[in-house]
C-alpha cells in the first residue's frame, strides 16, 4: 500500500513573464518581454504537485481567497487531477497570493510576493482529521506566512506538536525570510530551538538555514566549506532534526541523519530499513541538465524528489540521487514543474547513465564512491 503526504502551506500564482535578453532594470524604463506563463507557486503547489506527478498520493492544504487568483490556482491544480483541489480553505473576503517571478538569463530569480490570504493561515485552518491514513506531513514556507512566525512561531508550534501527536512524520522546508519586513524582526534561532525536535525531516537551503540560526553568516550559503556544511548539519540533529539536508545550488545537496533511536521516532514514514539510514553524513552532485531554463521551484521539487524517496522506503543513496535528478528535471522547464516527470521516468534516465557534474571535495575523511557522491567523516559507512 501506497504511504500518503500531506503538503500544507503557501500556495500562489506565478506570474512569469518571457525574458530571452539580459537586461539591467533602471526606474523610468519600459522593457519589452515575451509572453507570461501563470503558474501555481509556492511549497503546496511545487513540493505538492511534484510528489504526484511522481506517482505519490498526496493531499494538498493551502488557503485562497474568493477572487480570480484563487479560481485560477484551483483550475490550474485540478489539471493535475481534480481531487487535488478538495484540500484548499477558501476565505470569502480574503485575497489570493501571487508573486511576479523575475526571471533574467544569467542572473538569479527575483520575486515580487503578495502573501494574501497565506498571511492570514494558522494551525487552526489544518484539517487535522484528514491525517488519519497520512504518512506524512510536509509543511513549506512557514518564514513567509505571518500567522505562523507571529509571537514566537506559536501557530507554527502548535501545529507540528498537533501533527506529531498523531504519529505522523513531519517534514519543514521554512523558505527565505523578508528580511526588511516582520518575519526579519522574528528572533528565528529561538523559534527554531522550539520547533526543531518537533521536526523529522529539515531541509533548507544553506543560505535559510544561516540567515535561521547564524544570522552573522547570512550570505555566505555559497562558499561554505565541507568542514562547515558538516558542522552545521550536526548542529540540526543537535537541534532535535532526525534527517537533516541542506540544498547548495550547483554544489548538490548534503544530507546528515542521526542515530538509530532519533530515527525509531520518526512516525509512520520511518525509513524501512532504519540502520542503513542511522548516522549518515552524504553529499550529492547535481546532475547535468540538457538544457538551463530557469530554477524555479528547484529546491521544492529536489524536496519531492527526496521525500518520494523515503515514502518507497529506499535507502539513503538512493534518496540523495534521485532528490537531484528531479530538481535537475525542474531547471530544463520555465515552470516549477513542466520538467518532472514520473517515479520510472526519473530512476529509467539515471540507469541510463544521466551524467553528473563534478563534485571534488578536498578536506580530508571525505571519500567518494564509485556513484561519484561523497561520503563524510560522521558517515557510518566511513567508520566501518
Amino acid at each position: 500500500m501506497s504511504k500518503k503526504a500531506v503538503v500544507a502551506g503557501l500556495i500562489c500564482l506565478d506570474v512569469i513573464p518571457e525574458i530571452d535578453h539580459h537586461i539591467d532594470l533602471q526606474p523610468g524604463r519600459l522593457y519589452e518581454v515575451g509572453k507570461a506563463m501563470m503558474v501555481t507557486g509556492g511549497a503546496v503547489s511545487n513540493t505538492g504537485l511534484a510528489l504526484h506527478i511522481l506517482g505519490q498520493p498526496v493531499l494538498l492544504m493551502g488557503k485562497l481567497g474568493d477572487d480570480s487568483f484563487g479560481q485560477s490556482i484551483l483550475s490550474i491544480v485540478q489539471e493535475y487531477g481534480p481531487e487535488l483541489k478538495q484540500g484548499f480553505k477558501i476565505c470569502p473576503g480574503e485575497n489570493s497570493s501571487y508573486s511576479m517571478v523575475i526571471n533574467i538569463p544569467g542572473v538569479d530569480r527575483m520575486f515580487l510576493h503578495s502573501p494574501g490570504a497565506n498571511a492570514t493561515f494558522t494551525a487552526d485552518d489544518i484539517n487535522y482529521a484528514a491525517l488519519s491514513d497520512v504518512s506524512l506531513f510536509h509543511f513549506g514556507y512557514s518564514s513567509l506566512m505571518a500567522g505562523f512566525y507571529a509571537n514566537g512561531g506559536q501557530q507554527l508550534l502548535e501545529m507540528f506538536k498537533k501533527v506529531k501527536d498523531q504519529d505522523v512524520t513531519t517534514s519543514l522546508d521554512p523558505a527565505m525570510p523578508d528580511d526588511k519586513g516582520p518575519a526579519g524582526k522574528v528572533d528565528w534561532p529561538a523559534v527554531m530551538t522550539k520547533l526543531l525536535p518537533l521536526v523529522d525531516i529539515f531541509m533548507p537551503s544553506a543560505d535559510e538555514l544561516l540567515y535561521l540560526l547564524e544570522k552573522t553568516n547570512y550570505g555566505q550559503g555559497d562558499e561554505l566549506s565541507p568542514a562547515e556544511v558538516s558542522r552545521l548539519g550536526g548542529k540540526m540533529l543537535s537541534l532535535g532534526v532526525a534527517i537533516a539536508a541542506i540544498k547548495l545550488g550547483k554544489r548538490g545537496m548534503y544530507i546528515r541523519t542521526a542515530g538509530r533511536e532519533r530515527l525509531e521516532k520518526m512516525g509512520r514514514a520511518k525509513p524501512a530499513a532504519v540502520q542503513a539510514w542511522a548516522d549518515r553524513e552524504l553529499w550529492f552532485p547535481i546532475f547535468q541538465e540538457e538544457k538551463f531554463m530557469g530554477a524555479t521551484g528547484s529546491g521544492d521539487t529536489t524536496i519531492a524528489g527526496f521525500l518520494t524517496s523515503l515514502l518507497r522506503n529506499a535507502d539513503p543513496e538512493t534518496s540523495g540521487t534521485f532528490a537531484c535528478a528531479v530538481g535537475a528535471c525542474n531547471v530544463e522547464s520555465p515552470g516549477a514543474l513542466g520538467g518532472i516527470r514520473s517515479w520510472e521516468e526519473t530512476q529509467a534516465r539515471i540507469n541510463r547513465g544521466w551524467a553528473k557534474v563534478r563534485l571534488e571535495i578536498q578536506e580530508c575523511g571525505w571519500t567518494e564512491t564509485p556513484e561519484h557522491f561523497w561520503r563524510g567523516p560522521n558517515d557510518a559507512a566511513n567508520r566501518k
